[in-house]
C-alpha cells in the first residue's frame, strides 16, 4: 500500500530555498509529496543541487530566480509559479539576510538592503500569493521564516531585528484579513541553526562555546528540524492554526528572558 505524504498534490513556493533553512524546508516538503518551486537570488548551482536531491528521491521541483527585495520580481516569482503549475497552495517566505554593524554606523544602504529582502520581500510575495489563493477559492498556507529576534533584541543587528519585528506584525495582521478565505498565516522563529549564516560563529570556538552556553539543549538546530515544523504548518493538520509564531530554538528564548 502506498502511503500518501502530508502535502501530496500541493504546490509550494519557497523563497531562498537554495541553502540553509530554505533548503531544509524544500527537502522536507518534497518528501511529503509537494511540488516545490526553489527560488534563489544568486546561487543557481546551489539551487540545482537542491533540485537534484529532490529528484533523486522521485520528487518534483523547478527552479525560479528572483530577488524578492524587488517588488516586481517578488510578484513575478508567484506569477511564474502559477504559470508552471496552475496554482499555488503554500508560500514560505524564507529569503533573508543580515548585516552586523553598531547602530550608530548603519548606513541607509545597509538598512534598505536588509529591510527590502527580509520584510518587503515577504510582504509582496505574500500579497501576490494571497491574491492567487483567493482566486482559487481553496485553503492556502503562508509561512514566514522569522527569527527569535522578532522578540529578542540583538545588539549590532538593528535592521534585522526591525525586519523580523515587522514580520511578526505583518503575519498577525494579514492572518486576520485572510482568515475569511481559509488562508492561514504563521511564523517560524528559529534560534541558532546550523546554516551558512552562522558559519562565522561555528568557526570561532570561543563564540560557539558562548552560544551553546545560552541554549539549554546545548546544540544548534538543524535545517530539517525547521522543515518538519514547516510541514506541519503547511498540512491539513494545522488548518485551525493561524496568527501564531512558533519558536524553535532549543530553549534559548526562555534562558535569555526573551519570552
Amino acid at each position: 500500500m502506498t502511503v500518501m505524504g502530508q502535502l501530496e498534490q500541493k504546490i509550494a513556493v519557497i523563497t531562498g530555498a537554495d541553502s540553509g533553512i530554505g533548503r531544509g524546508i524544500a527537502l522536507q516538503f518534497a518528501s511529503e509529496g509537494a511540488s516545490v518551486v526553489i527560488n534563489y537570488a544568486h546561487a543557481r548551482d546551489k539551487a540545482e543541487a537542491v533540485q537534484q536531491a529532490i529528484e533523486q528521491k522521485h520528487g518534483k521541483a523547478i527552479i525560479l530566480q528572483a530577488n524578492v527585495g524587488d517588488c516586481q520580481q517578488a510578484t513575478g516569482l508567484i506569477e511564474q509559479a502559477v504559470q508552471q503549475f496552475g496554482r499555488i497552495d503554500i508560500l514560505v517566505n524564507n529569503a533573508g539576510m543580515e548585516i552586523h554593524s553598531p547602530f550608530v554606523d548603519v548606513t541607509e544602504e545597509q538598512f534598505d538592503r536588509v529591510l527590502s529582502i527580509d520584510l518587503k520581500g515577504a510582504f509582496f510575495c505574500a500579497q501576490a500569493a494571497a491574491r492567487e489563493m483567493i482566486k482559487q477559492k481553496t485553503p492556502g498556507r503562508i509561512i514566514n521564516t522569522s527569527s527569535v529576534h522578532e522578540d529578542l533584541a540583538m545588539p549590532k543587528n538593528a535592521p534585522y531585528c526591525c525586519a523580523k519585528g515587522g514580520m511578526r506584525m505583518l503575519m498577525r495582521t494579514i492572518a486576520l484579513e485572510l482568515a475569511p478565505y481559509q488562508i492561514t498565516v504563521n511564523n517560524i522563529a528559529p534560534g541558532a541553526i546550523h546554516t551558512p549564516i552562522d558559519a562565522d560563529v561555528e568557526a570561532d570556538p570561543e563564540k560557539m562555546a558562548a552560544l551553546l552556553k545560552e541554549i539549554p539543549l546545548r546544540r544548534m538546530g538543524q535545517p530539517e528540524e525547521i522543515g518538519k515544523l514547516a510541514v506541519y504548518l503547511a498540512s491539513d493538520a494545522a488548518a485551525y492554526v493561524t496568527g501564531s509564531t512558533y519558536v524553535i530554538d532549543g530553549g534559548l528564548m526562555i534562558n535569555t528572558g526573551g519570552l
